[in-house]
């Protein structure tokens, strides 16, 4: 059953005339989530214009509403839960429960979303709600430079989406191995000594552990000369 505070809540989709409010809310909730949240990088009239640049078309913008009041709202693009904010005074209330099962429901098959580390009221809120934790970055690849986590609702097949992520994987690693071995081959004539460089392996291993501290340097070690020794042999063929 609905609780009191959800009853009379309203779910619509957004249009256009709903951007500027959207805009407001989001500062709202970014300033009010400091320091779960790092502070927004841009003044606020970049992030207006950026929020009201949105294409509606191909970015799906639930509101929800109560007497007319924006509340909350969510954005879903592709498999991808783009954002989810509650006004923070609503925060607990139920809202965030129903836009995100807004979410589920549109995307039956499974969403990633993407959540910054220190944000842990939004990981346990996600985590309590069936999310699961993938991949963890060190910011470089968002404008705060702060750690990010990949959260994934697996939907109703948990394990197709999974695989379906893995499938992404691999085939991205395909292309890197073979521009790998296309490197490797045009390197050799440039090379004065035959042997391989094992320092620099072992310097490669040691980077890409720090980019992947699960696996450490000692698999990526073994993980590494494989891909040197396969890379040179293919590059003989």
């Amino acid at each position: 059953m609905p609780t009191e505070a959800t009853s009379d809540l309203l779910l619509r989709p957004a249009d256009r005339d709903d951007l500027a409010a959207v805009a407001d809310l989001h500062l709202q909730v970014r300033t009010a989530a400091v320091p779960a949240m790092p502070p927004v990088v841009y003044d606020a009239a970049f992030v207006r214009e950026y929020v009201e640049s949105w294409d509606l078309s191909t970015h799906e913008l639930w509101l929800g509403e109560r007497d007319g009041s924006l509340l909350g709202y969510a954005m879903v693009h592709d498999d991808w839960l783009h954002s989810l904010y509650v006004a923070p005074a609503e925060q607990g209330s139920g809202i965030g429960s129903a836009l995100l099962d807004l979410a589920k429901g549109l995307r039956p098959g499974g969403f990633c979303l993407w959540v910054f580390e220190s944000n842990e009221p939004a990981r346990a809120f996600y985590r309590h709600h069936g999310l699961v934790d993938l991949e963890t970055t060190d910011g470089s690849g968002n404008p705060e430079r702060a750690p990010e986590v990949r959260m994934a609702w697996p939907g109703e097949d948990p394990l197709a989406f999974l695989r379906g992520l893995v499938d992404d994987v691999d085939a991205q690693l395909g292309d890197l191995l073979a521009r790998r071995v296309a490197l490797t081959r045009a390197i050799q004539p440039y090379r004065t000594t035959s042997g391989r460089d094992r320092g620099r392996e072992a310097e490669i291993a040691r980077e890409m552990a720090r980019r992947a501290p699960v696996l450490g340097p000692e698999r990526l070690a073994r993980i590494v000369d494989v891909i040197v020794t396969e890379s040179l042999d293919a590059g003989r063929g």
